[in-house]
């Protein structure tokens, strides 16, 4: 089994598997890699597509975050492909992103899923999440270790703290930073 990982347009994206595509899009906080043990399965039939949405993962950070410059993205991957006959899956975030394309771009997509999400102004519940995430200053720390523990301070739940957790990478000269734009997401959040 061979996985590409490339960029279009500044989007990080694997593909992986053969047949007629089909595009996976992750929640907030998420990235692509969330989803690799379902795209392996799906492979067997289709070409899957994972994609890092903007401010997520390695794809690029901009100030600019709604559903309306999702959908574009997502538009500019398909077109850029050349990918005719799309089934786009969507979880939470992706989900949203997923409808509001389907709302832009009549007719495109072959099929929409969407998953734990539906088409209505959710609450907003991830505000403890922003909060516990500002109020680290990862250049005071040298370990994974301790960022974990101190981001548990306000994290109770040990899967959202694992989850959250994959957004931190390392340095060249060592220290860390977040791969999500937490500080864009945070402004664009309503």
């Amino acid at each position: 089994m061979f996985i590409y990982v490339t960029m279009s347009r500044e989007l990080n994206y694997k593909t992986i598997g053969s047949g007629p595509p089909v595009i996976i899009l992750h929640g907030l906080f998420g990235m692509l890699d969330n989803w690799i043990s379902f795209a392996k399965k799906l492979s067997k039939n289709f070409t899957v597509y994972i994609i890092d949405q903007r401010n997520h993962g390695k794809s690029f950070h901009s100030d600019v975050f709604d559903y309306t410059v999702l959908a574009e993205d997502l538009d500019h991957f398909i077109v850029d492909h050349d990918l005719s006959g799309v089934s786009v899956i969507g979880h939470s975030m992706g989900g949203k992103t997923a409808m509001q394309y389907a709302i832009d771009h009549p007719g495109k997509l072959s099929h929409l899923i969407v998953v734990d999400i539906a088409p209505k102004i959710n609450e907003a519940k991830h505000m403890e999440i922003f909060h516990a995430i500002f109020s680290l200053e990862l250049s005071t720390f040298s370990t994974r270790k301790e960022v974990e523990d101190s981001l548990g301070i306000n994290i109770k739940d040990k899967s959202i703290l694992q989850f959250l957790l994959k957004n931190l990478a390392r340095n060249k000269d060592g220290s860390y930073a977040w791969k999500a734009n937490f500080k864009a997401l945070y402004a664009n959040y309503p």
